[in-house]
């Protein structure tokens, strides 16, 4: 892998922890698992980075959080294995699919204007492929339905395609001013 991909995964995996400290928005009756920031770094890096670098850049972060690096965590404060042992696991394991998934779609989808592509990659792999990851785990770690989960999880459903307009829009204005740093067109 090139130096520059290798620049590049690190600085989204920095985005995404930058991304950490917007402070979470709790919503009690959803088994703990907070609103934030950081599922806009996983669109992001999908979309700007490809399905490889994508992935590899959110599983770069989330090693870093494992290990309890400092200023290395998720919304709210939280690192260490712990957070895999949480409501929000499903979630954290639909990142770097997510991020896959976002790239690949971006790739397949290059002759689609790029706000346009970008908003259905950063809604497939970031809300559709997250969801369907982070709904089992809260089940499963809340003792909670699928049903119940799902219905739990649809809050987020508006923050989320927030998100998906946030990130078409940078993809776009990047695109303008440099079509080059879109590497999943590359």
């Amino acid at each position: 892998m090139a130096d520059r991909s290798l620049v590049h995964i690190a600085f989204y995996a920095a985005l995404i922890a930058a991304l950490g400290l917007v402070p979470p928005v709790a919503i009690p009756w959803v088994a703990g698992v907070p609103i934030t920031a950081q599922s806009l770094g996983v669109m992001l890096a999908g979309v700007m980075l490809g399905p490889v670098r994508g992935a590899l850049a959110v599983l770069l972060f989330l090693f870093l959080v494992g290990i309890g690096a400092p200023y290395i965590v998720l919304a709210g404060g939280r690192s260490g294995m712990g957070v895999f042992a949480s409501p929000s696991v499903g979630f954290l394991i639909g990142f770097p699919v997510g991020a896959f998934v976002a790239g690949w779609v971006m790739q397949s989808t290059k002759d689609m204007n790029v706000l346009v592509s970008s908003a259905i990659a950063a809604a497939i792999g970031g809300i559709l492929v997250v969801y369907a990851l982070g709904i089992p785990g809260v089940a499963m770690m809340t003792d909670l339905s699928l049903a119940a989960a799902a219905v739990g999880s649809a809050v987020y459903i508006p923050g989320d395609l927030i998100k998906v307009a946030i990130t078409a829009i940078i993809a776009q204005t990047v695109a303008r001013g440099l079509p080059s740093a879109i590497l999943s067109r590359s």
